[in-house]
C-alpha cells in the first residue's frame, strides 16, 4: 500500500522539549499537501500500585487553564536514549518521591498520531517506598495524592481524570488483568 511521501521539510521552532516542523507531502495519488508535526521525545507514565491504591500527581496544565488529575508522567529531552524504565523510575521519584522495586511494561501508547511522533511507554510500579519529591521547578505546583481503584474509577467516569494517557494506562492495566 503507498504511504504519503515527505518532499521537504522545514523546522518552525525548536526547544529542549519539542520541534514543529512543516512538510511538503506527495500523497499516494500524487497530490501534494503540508503537513505540520511536532516532534517530542518519548515519554514514560508511571502507574504506582501499592497492592490497594493508585498515587496519582494534580497540577495545573497551562494550555488547558485547569488543575488536572494523572498518573505520574513525563520525559527528559536531555536523556532521550535512556531505557524507558529508566525514565519511569526518575519521573516517579520526581514527581512523588516513591520508588518501586518492580517496572512492568504494560503496553506503548502514541500520544496524538495525528498531529505528533510522541510516543510513551506506560509501567505498573509496584513494591513501593516512600520518600521525598524532586521535582522540576515547573512542578511546583504539583502535589500527589493516594486512591483506591473504586475512586479511580470514579473519577475517569466523572472526568476528574481527563488525560487521554492515564485513561488509556488504566485500560491497558484493565486488559493486562484479562
Amino acid at each position: 500500500m503507498p504511504f504519503i511521501e515527505r518532499v521537504a521539510s522545514r523546522e518552525i521552532y525548536r526547544s529542549p522539549w519539542m520541534v514543529l516542523r512543516e512538510d511538503a507531502i506527495r500523497r499516494p495519488d500524487g497530490s501534494p499537501g503540508v503537513y505540520a508535526v511536532v516532534d517530542k521525545p518519548t515519554y514514560a507514565l508511571v502507574m504506582p500500585y501499592d497492592g490497594h491504591r493508585f498515587r496519582l500527581v494534580e497540577q495545573f496544565r497551562y494550555p488547558l487553564g485547569a488543575r488536572r488529575w494523572e498518573f505520574p508522567q513525563g520525559t527528559a529531552p536531555d536523556l532521550v536514549d535512556v531505557a524507558p524504565s529508566e525514565l519511569a523510575e526518575r519521573e516517579l521519584r520526581e514527581e512523588t518521591g516513591l520508588r518501586a522495586t518492580s517496572f512492568e511494561p504494560l503496553g506503548q501508547l502514541d500520544t496524538a498520531p495525528g498531529m505528533t511522533s510522541q510516543r510513551g511507554w506506560v509501567f505498573l510500579a509496584t513494591g513501593i517506598v516512600e520518600g521525598a519529591a524532586d521535582r522540576e521547578h515547573e512542578e511546583q505546583d504539583m502535589h500527589s495524592d493516594w486512591f483506591s481503584r473504586d475512586d479511580v474509577e470514579r473519577m475517569i467516569r466523572s472526568g476528574v481524570i481527563a488525560d487521554a494517557q492515564s485513561i488509556a494506562a488504566y485500560g491497558l492495566l484493565l486488559l493486562r488483568g484479562r
